[in-house]
């Protein structure tokens, strides 16, 4: 088996997010649900562009999010999805390429346009995300370069984009490339919507073997489970998952490899701006502590640096020098 010279391969949705900050009346008078990811079509995309103030359009996707992270401290990453041949597909190509990640998905021509996420930012920092998947949900398993798949240590896949059937059966040709030659798979569950559409699907990938590391939060470890006992929860899942992260918000996270169990607490951050693309980057800091051999405490420090930093400034990719700002608070 070659050794592999790229640290994370990811597969995801391709999306521009459209912020801006708004009331919470606001939420409840558009019918929103406050928090949370809700799917829409072409005629609520509309609707709901027109009720938002001024907005950032800023390249944005779950793993796109995490690879922007990972590339930030240093990794070496590339992306799969899907962008229409359109202005909003040029403006996720150039973002993510300047991050220095390889994308190298043909763009798709015609209708549906790029997808596109509405997210409206109370004055909490909370974020109620309205999402378009347009062409990205259009991903063909053809696209995929099951070379570059198997030249990466972990394969990062989005729970998101298991809901439209084309993609969902490019990432499963791509976990058979994976774990073919012999790369570790990663998954983050994305949303308990998710899990309530696909939740057998998850659980057999995982009663199979198939899954080697495991991102979830609190809310969607009970989906997934059942069971709204944390341990009991966690107890369940670390059973059958090598690795096991899982995220608490504010609470920390903790993570479970084997007979081991690691917590840690949420770094202090001086005001939470927008919590949009925080799981993201606490990923894209726990993967880079993998792929780099460091202890299951320290991967999940950098999850927790990262994710600190995200959440101090409006959008999902960092703006701090996040290598700087690791070996400053890892010492």
């Amino acid at each position: 088996m070659s050794q592999p010279t790229r640290d994370v391969v990811a597969i995801g949705n391709a999306i521009v997010d459209v912020m801006a900050p708004c009331e919470d009346a606001l939420i409840d008078q558009l019918g929103m649900t406050r928090g949370g990811m809700t799917l829409i079509d072409t005629d609520q995309a509309h609707e709901l562009y027109g009720a938002m103030g001024p907005a950032r359009e800023i390249s944005g996707g779950s793993a796109a999010n995490t690879l922007a992270g990972l590339a930030a401290l240093g990794a070496s990453c590339a992306f799969i999805g899907q962008v229409a041949d359109d202005q909003l597909g040029e403006v996720f190509a150039h973002d993510i390429r300047a991050g220095g990640i390889s994308f190298d998905t043909a763009a798709r021509s015609g209708d549906p346009p790029t997808a596109r996420c509405l997210i409206f930012v109370t004055p909490d920092g909370q974020r109620t995300m309205n999402t378009f998947l347009g062409a990205s949900q259009f991903l063909p398993a053809d696209a995929l370069d099951e070379a570059a798949i198997a030249d990466a240590k972990v394969l990062y896949l989005e729970g998101y984009l298991w809901d439209p059937e084309e993609p969902r059966a490019a990432m499963r040709r791509a976990i058979a490339a994976a774990r073919g030659a012999g790369r570790k798979v990663a998954f983050t569950l994305s949303d308990a919507f998710v899990i309530a559409r696909h939740g057998d699907d998850f659980r057999a990938l995982i009663d199979a073997g198939e899954i080697d590391i495991l991102f979830a939060n609190h809310v969607e470890l009970a989906a997934l489970t059942g069971s709204d006992d944390f341990d009991a929860g966690v107890a369940q899942l670390r059973a059958k998952v090598p690795t096991l992260v899982v995220t608490c918000g504010p609470e920390g996270a903790i993570a479970a490899e084997g007979d081991e169990l690691a917590r840690v607490s949420a770094e202090p951050v001086e005001r939470v701006v927008d919590t949009t693309g925080a799981g993201d980057l606490f990923a894209a800091g726990f993967l880079f502590g993998h792929v780099r051999g460091h202890s299951l405490q320290d991967c999940l420090r950098l999850g927790s640096i990262c994710a600190a930093e995200i959440i101090s400034h409006y959008g999902a990719r960092p703006e701090a020098d996040l290598k700087a700002l690791v070996s400053e608070r890892m010492g």
